[in-house]
């Protein structure tokens, strides 16, 4: 087991400080353009390919960094940045990250290089399980997938919503029910090929913040695909399901409670984003602070300035500091006896909010412009207390946690 420690390691530096060169001198001046445009911004996702950044083998190696650090410090230095582009970077993560943990190795090979594309012919990949009527309640999916045994076949019918690159996506990812009575454990998920008949995008989301992150309906009518895009494969799902079933009848909740973990361990990676925002934010802050003159003096020498900031880098501090132990926590295998992975996302997520906030009241009326990047950090920061659970379901799950609950 890896020793936690409070110090990046010699190659963790190396990576940190090549993520933050990329982020400084390619994400960042692009990030207003990109930011009012509203769409995807191809020649940045071509630039990080080109330096191995939009790549599986990155994140393969960030994700069995044995400190479970490297996944945390590179959607700090990303989302630095600029939150909408860094998102239109790691989102095709998602989808990878759901064909590698459930997916056979025939899938895996086959799926995820076209998730990527290549240097020069960059493409995306979308994860499509939201749902209009199933956000944090994903036990009310309605999205179906019905098995077509003469045809070796699946039929997926439903609507998926907030999809990061739905519809413009190369390979899409969907998350459909497969045994309505098992809730949560009665879902599958499928592959859907490039140019999949029945297929479509529906209505593009235009955003308060991340606006260069493409994010749209999914509308399955009718889909077909072949019983090869099954991840895992029918006869792993059958088991699967059996075991549901029994267990079910044995004490569901600790089949709730098994799901639950999975959503602990992913939380941190968003809180990590969240400390990259408020982190940028701090930082034009500050500077702003030391070199505007008012009454003769920098700001920063009025306490109603100093001890903002003050307050502001304390919390980026204290919310790295639990997105680091509930990372750690989870690359090590140990049990969320305290939703530490929820209290990470919350508390990493709020902060951002209020870090933001702070920004643009130090900069008074400057920072109410889109000449200042604080402005777009803000709307930017409000996306964090509601994707990969609202703060109010982060507060459930750790209040339920504490109490010995079941969590549903």
């Amino acid at each position: 087991m890896a020793e936690f420690t409070m110090e990046l390691n010699d190659e963790q530096k190396e990576v940190r400080d090549w993520l933050h060169g990329f982020a400084a001198d390619v994400i960042r001046p692009a990030a207003a353009e990109w930011d009012e445009r509203e769409e995807t911004p191809w020649p940045v996702i071509q630039e990080a390919a080109k330096v191995g950044i939009y790549s599986l083998d990155f994140y393969a190696q960030q994700f069995f960094d044995p400190t479970g650090l490297g996944i945390p410090m590179a959607m700090e230095e990303l989302f630095w940045g600029d939150a909408g582009i860094a998102l239109s970077i790691v989102g095709t993560g998602l989808a990878a990250v759901g064909v590698l943990a459930n997916g056979t190795e025939e899938q895996i090979g086959t799926w995820i290089p076209q998730m990527y594309g290549d240097q020069n012919d960059v493409k995306v990949a979308a994860f499509c399980s939201s749902e209009p009527d199933a956000g944090s309640d994903v036990a009310s999916m309605r999205t179906r997938a019905v098995y077509d045994e003469a045809k070796d076949e699946w039929v997926i019918n439903g609507t998926k919503t907030w999809a990061t690159n739905g519809g413009i996506a190369n390979v899409h990812v969907v998350v459909a029910v497969v045994d309505p009575e098992l809730g949560s454990k009665g879902h599958a998920s499928f592959i859907v090929p490039p140019g999949t008949s029945g297929l479509t995008q529906g209505q593009k989301f235009k955003k308060h913040g991340i606006r260069a992150s493409h994010t749209a309906e999914v509308v399955l009518d009718g889909v077909r695909v072949p019983g090869s895009c099954l991840l895992g494969g029918k006869e792993k799902l059958d088991e699967r399901l059996a075991r549901a079933r029994e267990k079910a009848k044995a004490g569901g909740e600790r089949v709730k409670n098994a799901a639950m973990a999975t959503f602990e361990a992913s939380r941190p990676a968003v809180g990590a984003m969240a400390v990259g925002t408020a982190r940028a934010a701090y930082e034009v802050a500050l500077e702003y602070a030391t070199t505007r003159e008012q009454f003769g003096r920098p700001i920063i020498d009025n306490q109603g300035v100093a001890f903002q900031l003050a307050d502001m880098r304390t919390q980026i501090d204290a919310a790295r500091l639990l997105v680091w132990r509930a990372s750690w926590m989870a690359v090590n295998n140990r049990p969320f006896t305290a939703a530490e992975g929820s209290m990470s996302k919350l508390f990493a997520s709020e902060t951002a909010k209020k870090v933001t906030a702070q920004a643009i009241q130090i900069l008074g009326g400057n920072g109410y412009t889109r000449e200042y990047p604080v402005e777009r950090m803000h709307r930017d920061s409000a996306i964090y207390t509601i994707f990969e659970g609202t703060s109010e379901i982060q507060r459930l799950v750790i209040a339920r946690t504490l109490a010995g609950m079941p969590i549903r």
